[in-house]
């Protein structure tokens, strides 16, 4: 059965494996490294806004483009991008031209270049394995990337960054480059055929005319925009509540590693269990049940500071995530056609992952003006408001939209 899925697919599992460790290293470090030059809430919230605004800014263009260009070779360039750009910081840090304002110049970079990257890898798929193939694919995928980018590069980000930036920004760089090699190991064409020229224009209206008129994904996509508002307004202050010996929890750099490995630990187990989970609960109560476990994991912190009760949740929390990612994904990958994947994908993270930057931005003002154990109080009812898209969820529709 693991090799129905072909040698191509297991390549590109190399890769991501690789890639997202990178990601995981550096998206921990930028913080981490940003309260070496910092204290201020709103600046070091600001880095979570540099990384996520692309989403905003560049989704439409990156799903149209996912959807022109081979979606293979567009991967390898937006990870040429990311090992370019922390490789110049990584530079800048050793000869003493480092500030917060590189580290923002390199996340929006990366942020950017993260919009190429993840839209042609979600897309190519269903390019690589049989349609009954794709729930599996996704599950070992997912499995990969979150072993790697939540369980294994915080703590080692944290590490890494206590032995000196530079090295914290070093080891992504030498990653990304081991996964475009990989990448350049993958065999075929991954462009999809045209019939007729159109402008990006026209492409990006028809991707999201097919989004805005299919009711379960655009319901989808506001619930997780709502849930990305929420948990980044959340973490991007999280690490002044959590790290230093006037912080909340008064962790080290490395403990506070750790603690964040709760959620990876949660979806690496999450990526063997949700399959059954789903057949236990069905589909529809399933998600209901991930979105209350989400609001633990937004609200715990404001209410205790014991980082044990803190990881269970954070646990619990990661079983969830895995387990709504690994049904919605593979729902969609089967409901959109495959020459519109790219544009679609794109649409539904601009509608997902653009509120992102302003959840970063708002848990940056909240923190600033009532203090940092605010913003859990306030995002953990938030996120309980996406329960009302459930409405539109229900076992019948999602089998509806399926078939």
């Amino acid at each position: 059965m693991t090799n129905a899925l072909g040698a191509q697919y297991w390549k590109l599992w190399t890769s991501s494996g690789l890639s997202n460790l990178a990601d995981g290293v550096a998206k921990v470090a930028l913080p981490l490294v940003a309260v070496q030059f910092t204290r201020s809430p709103v600046l070091v919230a600001g880095l979570a806004f540099a990384v996520t605004v692309p989403w905003l800014l560049f989704a439409l263009p990156a799903g149209a483009l996912a959807d022109r260009l081979d979606r293979r070779r567009a991967m390898i360039g937006a990870n040429v991008v990311r090992t370019l750009a922390l490789g110049v910081l990584t530079v800048a840090l050793l000869t003493g031209f480092g500030s917060i304002w590189a580290l923002y110049a390199v996340a929006l970079c990366i942020g950017t270049a993260e919009t190429i990257y993840d839209t042609s890898a979600q897309s190519i798929i269903p390019q690589m394995v049989p349609r009954e193939g794709i729930s599996r694919a996704n599950s070992k995928l997912y499995a990969v990337e979150l072993t790697a980018n939540e369980f294994a590069g915080p703590p080692l980000a944290g590490f890494l960054v206590a032995a000196g930036a530079a090295f914290a920004f070093g080891a992504p760089v030498a990653l990304w480059a081991l996964a475009v090699a990989a990448l350049l190991l993958v065999r075929g064409s991954y462009r999809i055929e045209r019939e007729h020229r159109t402008t990006l224009r026209a492409d990006i209206a028809e991707g999201l005319k097919f989004l805005a008129h299919h009711r379960v994904l655009r319901t989808l996509a506001a619930m997780v925009g709502m849930s990305n508002f929420a948990t980044n307004a959340a973490f991007s202050v999280f690490v002044l509540h959590a790290v230093g010996p006037t912080s909340a929890l008064g962790l080290s750099e490395q403990s506070f590693g750790l603690l964040m490995t709760g959620v990876a630990a949660g979806s690496l187990v999450g990526s063997f269990v949700a399959e059954r989970i789903e057949k236990l609960f069905g589909r529809s109560r399933t998600l209901a049940l991930t979105v209350l476990g989400t609001a633990g994991v937004v609200g715990v912190p404001g209410l205790t500071t014991n980082p044990f009760v803190i990881a269970g949740v954070f646990f619990v929390g990661g079983v969830g995530l895995m387990t709504w990612n690994l049904i919605t994904v593979s729902l969609r990958q089967r409901i959109v056609p495959g020459r519109l994947l790219g544009r679609v994908n794109s649409g539904y993270r601009l509608l997902a992952w653009g509120s992102m930057p302003l959840g970063a931005v708002t848990g940056g003002l909240i923190a600033q003006l009532l203090g940092v154990n605010a913003v859990f109080l306030v995002m953990a009812p938030l996120m309980l408001v996406q329960l009302l898209g459930m409405r539109v969820l229900t076992e019948a529709n999602l089998a509806a939209a399926e078939d």
